[in-house]
């Protein structure tokens, strides 16, 4: 099932929030620290947010397996953009212990239909390159580059 999270997710989301941090930090520890993207108090604040929904996916006993952090863009009257709406995907993790059971599809499912019921015009992402099989589980799903960040590490 999924559902909006709730303040009782928060320990079980930092879990996986951790989870994600280390996938990042062991394909580029230059430019990702071991921690975690939120705070427990940045969770609570970012579930009041209604341009900022968090999607979770629960068991029968409704513990958390995944998530889906989302936020609301729009540039309203800007000079080269146009007004349409989009629902980025800021992250998505699946408990590493609960990976290949389809909850990530599912997490994505449903935010692209939040999407839809939203009035978006898109649904975008980033993925790191030093995370492949995200990026496979993103192209398996449909997605398609929309736009590509270059370096050169000097």
């Amino acid at each position: 099932m999924i559902r909006q999270a709730i303040e009782k997710d928060i320990p079980k989301i930092g879990d996986l929030l951790s989870q994600v941090d280390l996938v990042h930090h062991n394909g580029r520890p230059d430019i990702f620290k071991i921690g975690r993207k939120y705070s427990d108090a940045e969770l609570r604040e970012l579930l009041r947010d209604a341009d900022r929904p968090i999607l979770v996916s629960v068991d029968e006993e409704d513990n958390v397996r995944g998530y889906c952090f989302c936020m609301y863009q729009q540039h309203i009257n800007n000079s080269v953009l146009t007004d349409i709406k989009t629902l980025y995907i800021d992250d998505l993790c699946v408990d590493e212990a609960m990976r290949g059971k389809h909850i990530g599809r599912e997490l994505y499912e449903a935010a692209v239909a939040l999407a839809r019921e939203n009035g978006c015009y898109n649904l975008t992402l980033n993925v790191w390159s030093c995370n492949p099989s995200a990026l496979r589980f993103y192209e398996k799903c449909g997605l398609l580059p929309q736009k590509i960040g270059m370096e050169v590490i000097l």
